[in-house]
């Protein structure tokens, strides 16, 4: 009898245990969520500097948006809600602008510039990428601005206007009309397109009934197609 009342007092004092720290937790709780503090001033901070600041006083951090703005410089803070001073809660967020930088730039100077490296260059200033126009020229290798609008020189525009561009497509290649070279013989009409610049990619030997071995049976580009230099020129030899 005596050992039932020992264990059931040990189970209530053990109750009692739980329950009290469970209401220390809970009321720890309620006065740190119920804690008032005083917001810092973040404005013109980097949002690494913000973030710093604020977790000082137990206030988290949350980016509402970017906005052009010539009075600070890309990355800081423009405004902040609630403002420096305010009292609020902890753990209630602290919302803040962040400034994309002036709207205004300078036109870069992208003449003989790739088309790839300029594009590189206007995504790093936010500008935009507008018209592309391309022509043949012998002054530009392939792929290189030719002109571009607005030009440079000192000249700021908004970051929303877009630069248009004229990018070389490179020489005019000289074009030939392939020649018939069925029934010739292959090793010299190897040798002399190859003198004459042309490349012969590939040659095929087949069984031809009726004809020697080395003579070419089959071409590719056919008879009076047009051919440029590089073009790959296919033949096929009898065996």
């Amino acid at each position: 009898m005596a050992a039932r009342k020992t264990l059931a007092y040990s189970q209530f004092l053990l109750f009692l245990l739980i329950v009290f720290l469970s209401s220390a937790v809970f009321s720890s709780r309620v006065i740190e969520q119920g804690e008032i503090v005083s917001v810092p001033d973040v404005s013109g901070k980097t949002l690494a500097e913000a973030e710093r600041d604020l977790a000082r006083k137990r206030l988290p951090l949350q980016e509402k948006g970017v906005e052009f703005n010539d009075r600070y410089e890309r990355g800081k803070i423009i405004a902040q809600e609630p403002p420096a001073g305010s009292k609020i809660r902890v753990n209630r967020p602290v919302r803040v602008l962040v400034s994309g930088g002036s709207e205004l730039i300078e036109v870069p100077a992208l003449v003989g510039r790739s088309l790839e490296a300029a594009s590189k260059v206007l995504a790093e200033g936010g500008l935009q990428r507008g018209l592309i126009s391309q022509i043949h020229t012998a002054r530009y290798a392939a792929g290189r601005i030719i002109a571009q609008e607005p030009v440079s020189g000192g000249q700021r525009i908004k970051r929303t206007t877009p630069l248009n561009f004229l990018v070389s497509q490179g020489e005019i290649e000289p074009r030939y009309l392939m020649p018939d070279l069925i029934y010739k013989k292959a090793v010299p009409t190897m040798d002399r397109l190859k003198e004459l610049g042309f490349r012969v990619a590939n040659v095929r030997y087949s069984f031809y009934p009726g004809r020697e071995p080395g003579i070419i049976i089959g071409q590719f580009p056919p008879l009076g197609s047009a051919l440029a230099k590089r073009s790959l020129i296919t033949l096929e030899v009898s065996r």
